[in-house]
């Protein structure tokens, strides 16, 4: 943060059914945000939807009396439903990933027997965004960070001394992410690391997910430093081969998201839902026996 700049208000919203933080991160005295990695509940039993998450998000902006510019996912979920459409729906803004959006369409084409690519017209995200592009303005920019490994589209943004990582990194009790998912690569993933790595360490890191290791409170927060020093699977004199042999049978072990194979389909499309059928009812695809 530079003299002149007014300090950022961050603030975390933490969806316990799949253990995801959502983000607002506000220029106050501008009155403008960025929300990142918002959440639409969903119950995969009932089939419901639901706002809840999304509600706070809205409520927050509104006490706060914040302009949102721009929705940005920091990849594409497999572990719930985006709720990047529903914002923009209420309050407005933009919503960009990481052009890497691309390359995860193309792993998953056949699988929902449907034709993924887009053309500027059918695009559902508003913006494709590439390493080392900034948006925003003064005094609310992000910089952007491709940071692929879990999928190809993992970005990392970077808000004034604020990295947010998505599930490249969790808090580091809980090590990194997972590597084995079509177009995941647990080399990728580490290169992807020594960029963060190679940040002042007093950065602060804001994770997309945590898992509470060994029944601690819920934490959200931790910085380049302490990422280098203690994260369980990778430090900074960690060499590649040695991640990537953990990394590779780590992943071995690991069941699917629950909810992956749903969320996929919503989460290609920026969070929009299947359009209803001629009954008003909205239908999502279960591929069986694919993984």
């Amino acid at each position: 943060m530079t003299k002149n700049q007014e300090p950022l208000l961050v603030q975390g919203f933490f969806h316990k059914p799949t253990s995801s933080v959502s983000y607002v991160v506000a220029a106050p005295q501008a009155r403008r945000c960025f929300v990142i990695d918002p959440v639409r509940d969903f119950d995969a039993v009932s089939g419901k939807t639901g706002r809840q998450l999304i509600d706070e998000i809205i409520a927050f902006i509104r006490q706060q009396g914040l302009t949102l510019e721009a929705i940005l996912e920091t990849h594409v979920h497999a572990d719930h439903l985006s709720g990047a459409a529903l914002l923009r729906d209420e309050l407005g803004g933009w919503i960009g990933i990481g052009n890497g959006i691309n390359d995860v369409r193309r792993h998953f084409a056949n699988l929902y027997e449907k034709d993924l690519q887009t053309s500027k017209e059918t695009e559902p995200f508003d913006r494709l965004l590439n390493d080392g592009d900034t948006i925003g303005t003064f005094p609310l920019t992000a910089k952007i960070i491709s940071t692929p490994g879990h999928t190809p589209a993992c970005v990392s943004y970077l808000i004034g001394e604020n990295l947010f990582v998505g599930d490249t990194l969790f808090m580091p009790d809980g090590g990194t992410a997972r590597c084995d998912f079509p177009g995941g690569s647990a080399e990728q993933l580490y290169q992807s690391i020594q960029r963060i790595f190679s940040l002042p360490g007093e950065t602060r890191i804001f994770v997309c997910h945590d898992y509470c290791p060994n029944g601690r409170d819920i934490i959200w927060k931790t910085t380049v430093g302490d990422e280098r020093n203690r994260n369980i699977h990778i430090k900074a004199d960690t060499t590649k081969e040695a991640f990537v042999a953990l990394r590779t049978a780590r992943d071995k072990t690991l069941p699917l998201p629950n909810l992956m194979l749903l969320a996929l389909q919503v989460n290609l499309e920026a969070g929009l839902l299947p359009n209803p059928n001629t009954k008003g009812i909205r239908h999502l695809k279960l591929p069986l026996d694919c993984f």
